[in-house]
This record gives structure tokens, C-alpha cells and sequence, in this order.
């Protein structure tokens, strides 16, 4: 096997573990490959150990790959900060947005989505942990945010996404991982999706109800941002 063929494995193994240890069913949580400033040939060896589903964060990257791989049948999420300005790509090119967090972004992404297309798959950011740094709108924004993207003809909302503080204290990982279900939960929507949870906390994250995780370096290993 391959060195990505054996981190899929091994990443495969550990979501299998959490959801038992949860007692969830383990085809219950996606696997979501973060593919930024990997190579398309990492993709095409990571699809031929058998995942289809792919994130990435920088739009012209995103789009460069997806032209060297059009022979694949892959699913693009779109998982980075979004510009106004860049959202026509985005509607044309991604079936997912995970990082929706204002309501300018979505009515372009509703207006913009071909008519040919499915509705565009949508989760809005949540900052569960309050850093000044961090992407996604604020929890009490939120359902006000919800209501209004449900009214879009073009998207379909799905759920809820969020990036906690790092830390390494399991309890902590799981009380961020748990605001956010509470979040999704107090919205009484017809939600299905918590994308939460990366290599170094997705096991906090599938027990508290993550329906993707988001998992880059364990499976292709470390990032040289330098290729971006």
C-alpha cells in the first residue's frame, strides 16, 4: 500500500473506534479529505484507496485541481474563508460550502448556482469559541442567519460547521463539539450535518455527533504552504 493508501486506513480505523466507543453507526460519519496544497495526484491516489469526497480551502487551487481530474467522480467542498467576490467559482465548481457566515455570501452563492445544478449544499460557521481571529458568525447570529438561508431557492442548508480553539484537553474539545450540536439542535430545522472535527480531535468530535471530519495532515501529512 501506499503511504496514503495506509493513513486512510489508519484514519479509517480510529473513526470506526470513536463511533463504537459512541455507539454510533460508523457509516454515519463522512470522511472529508483536506486536500489543500496537495498535488492532484494525491487526490487521484487517496481515490484510488477509495474516498470521493474532497475540501479544500483556496479557490484557484481548488479549481486548478478539479481541471486535472475531471476523468474522477469526486465531491468538492469548498471549506476556506469566502470572499464576495468569489463566489460565482464557487457556485459553479463545489456541490458543499462549509464556511458560509454571512447572509451576503449565501444570496451570491443562491443567485449564482447553474440552474442545471442540485442546490448547493450548505453549512453556515459557527465561532463556537469566540476568537477575534477565527471565521463564522457569532451564536447568537445564528438563527436569524439559518431563517434566512432556508429562504434561498438555490441552497439547501444542511447544518453547522465549525474550527474550536486548538487544544489538546479532551474535555475541552468536546464541550466546543457539543455547543455547536446544541446550536444546530435549538435551531429546529431539518438539519443533518455537524461538519466538526480534525486529525488531532476528530474522536472528541464524532462523539459529540460530527457527521464529517475534516482530515488533512493525517492523510497526507504535513503542509508546505509554500506551494499556494
Amino acid at each position: 500500500m501506499s503511504t496514503i493508501a495506509e493513513n486512510i486506513a489508519k484514519v479509517g480505523v480510529r473513526i470506526r473506534e470513536a463511533a463504537q466507543a459512541s455507539q454510533r453507526d460508523f457509516s454515519s460519519v463522512g470522511l472529508l479529505a483536506v486536500s489543500k496544497t496537495k498535488p492532484a495526484d494525491a487526490i487521484r491516489e487517496a481515490h484510488a484507496a477509495g474516498l470521493r469526497d474532497f475540501g479544500e480551502n483556496y479557490l484557484q487551487e481548488a479549481l486548478d485541481k478539479q481541471a486535472l481530474l475531471t476523468d474522477l467522480p469526486l465531491t468538492w467542498h469548498f471549506i476556506g474563508p469566502i470572499q464576495s467576490n468569489k463566489t460565482r467559482p464557487i457556485a459553479e465548481h463545489f456541490a458543499w460550502v462549509h464556511s458560509v457566515d454571512r447572509l451576503k455570501v449565501a444570496e451570491r452563492l443562491s443567485a449564482q448556482r447553474p440552474a442545471e445544478l442540485a442546490p448547493l449544499n450548505i453549512c453556515l460557521q459557527v465561532n463556537v469559541s469566540g476568537e477575534a481571529s477565527k471565521s463564522g458568525c457569532q451564536p447568537e447570529q445564528l438563527a436569524e442567519l439559518a431563517q434566512a438561508v432556508t429562504q434561498l431557492p438555490n441552497l439547501r442548508l444542511r447544518g453547522l460547521m465549525t474550527i474550536p480553539a486548538p487544544t489538546d484537553d479532551v474535555a475541552e474539545q468536546r464541550a466546543a463539539f457539543a455547543r455547536l450540536r446544541a446550536l444546530r439542535d435549538a435551531l429546529n430545522l431539518d438539519l443533518d450535518t455537524l461538519s466538526m472535527g480534525m486529525s488531532h480531535d476528530l474522536e472528541a468530535a464524532i462523539a459529540e455527533g460530527a457527521s464529517w471530519v475534516r482530515i488533512g495532515t493525517a492523510l497526507f501529512g504535513e503542509r508546505d504552504y509554500g506551494k499556494v
